[in-house]
């Protein structure tokens, strides 16, 4: 019943023009919902309404969480809610405050509670079973499945396919440089700035490289880690690291604009993630591949509404128009950009283009499926690898893809 009257006071605040815009988030750990619409004293109660609870790691000055509040405001206007109907909390740690952020949002009557940081997961479960007509939601994460708790799930997004894309954006201009006399062919040579050495940061990087390596043969790339998802100064002294090293283009998985300032100095070009790097790096920034969580939060926050199943694990990519690129830097691309990303993105909705297609890369110069059929060590990817492809993100949520592959060096 709560649920229904919820479903209709959302579509009177439509209808009505009550709804106003969400408000910056506060300070942290705070609760950032603005102050209720003015109602009539004929409106349900506060209590009954149908509510959304955020947990954020960062706020609206990081690129990953900026990302993650922009598909909240979508499902908030998708669905019609009111500012009093989503409860977002930011800065929350991947500690125990993460657990008391998720029981503070169960008892201001939650229906559905999103979490989107890695370390998040372990609280989203504990909370998961305290409240099991609670809905809980982790970004992510991997756990969902085996946690056995029909009220805990995992979501991501296929952003493999946009870093791939952005990779081809990357190369052509690798190839503009090698035509125009600038480098040689045996100095195509990108650099990464990398969070952390998890699935989630190889798969992207990977694909990256692999995007790349589809349009520039000869392309290596060199990664190196921050340890941090945040650190704008780690990011810079890093890009600015892996361009002394011979780095002619570079890219992130990291939230800040330390590494396309840095490029911006150095004049070097550079492929950002999450937001658009343009007018930090004017003369330097290509694109970003970026990641839309407006369609999940959309489909899970109906379904919670309407009391109808949520997917343990979802991941979606260009197809629902979860991933895509930053707009195009026409001042800096390579000539034939547009139309070859056009090219790459058609191919990946049709499936005539996989991304990790294992003809195109080795390991130890072995394919993958001779590693997997002679050597103990790969017998773990099996699953994962038929058809020709290394099928990520489809048997759970989370990015799988770990492997390090030929043509790609770590630093430490």
């Amino acid at each position: 019943m709560k649920k229904i009257i919820g479903l209709l006071l959302a579509m009177m605040l439509v209808f009505s023009g009550c709804s106003k815009p969400a408000e910056t988030p506060a300070a942290t750990g705070e609760d950032t919902s603005s102050a209720p619409a003015e109602t009539s004293t004929e409106t349900p109660a506060t209590e009954d309404l149908f509510k959304v609870g955020v947990i954020y790691i960062g706020d609206e000055n990081e690129g990953y969480t900026a990302a993650h509040m922009d598909g909240i405001k979508e499902m908030k206007a998708a669905l019609g809610l009111a500012d009093d109907q989503v409860i977002e909390k930011s800065h929350i740690g991947e500690d125990e405050t993460c657990f008391d952020a998720a029981v503070d949002l169960a008892e201001q009557g939650c229906d559905i509670i999103f979490a989107n940081s890695f370390g998040h997961e372990d609280y989203m479960i504990q909370a998961a079973k305290e409240f099991p007509d609670v809905q809980f939601a982790h970004a992510t994460g991997f756990q969902a499945a085996m946690s056995g708790l029909p009220n805990m799930h995992n979501y991501f997004t296929a952003v493999y396919e946009s870093r791939y894309v952005s990779g081809i954006v990357a190369g052509l201009k690798i190839n503009e440089m090698i035509t125009n006399g600038d480098i040689t062919a045996d100095e195509a040579k990108m650099g990464y700035v990398g969070a952390y050495p998890y699935a989630e940061v190889v798969s992207g990087y990977t694909s990256f490289f692999l995007g790349a390596k589809s349009v520039c043969p000869t392309v290596t790339m060199e990664v190196q880690y921050t340890n941090s998802w945040a650190d704008m100064s780690a990011e810079n002294e890093v890009a600015t690291q892996l361009i002394s090293n011979g780095a002619v283009v570079i890219s992130q998985h990291a939230d800040t604009t330390g590494a396309p300032t840095a490029c911006e100095e150095a004049g070097v070009p550079v492929v950002g993630y999450n937001v658009d790097m343009i007018s930090v790096a004017p003369n330097a920034a290509l694109t970003s591949a970026t990641i839309n969580w407006g369609p999940y939060y959309t489909y899970a926050a109906t379904n919670a509404m309407e009391g109808t199943e949520i997917a343990t694990d979802w991941c979606q990519g260009y197809v629902d128009g979860a991933v895509g690129l930053s707009p195009l830097n026409d001042a800096v691309i390579a000539e034939g950009t547009v139309d070859a990303v056009d090219a790459a993105v058609a191919g990946i909705k049709d499936g005539s283009l996989k991304v990790f297609d294992t003809t195109t890369f080795t390991v130890n110069g072995s394919s993958i499926e001779d590693l997997i059929a002679d050597n103990a060590d790969f017998a773990k990817y099996a699953d994962y690898v038929s058809d020709g492809y290394f099928h990520e993100s489809e048997l759970i949520s989370a990015p799988a893809f770990d492997l390090r592959i030929d043509g790609i060096s770590e630093l430490n």
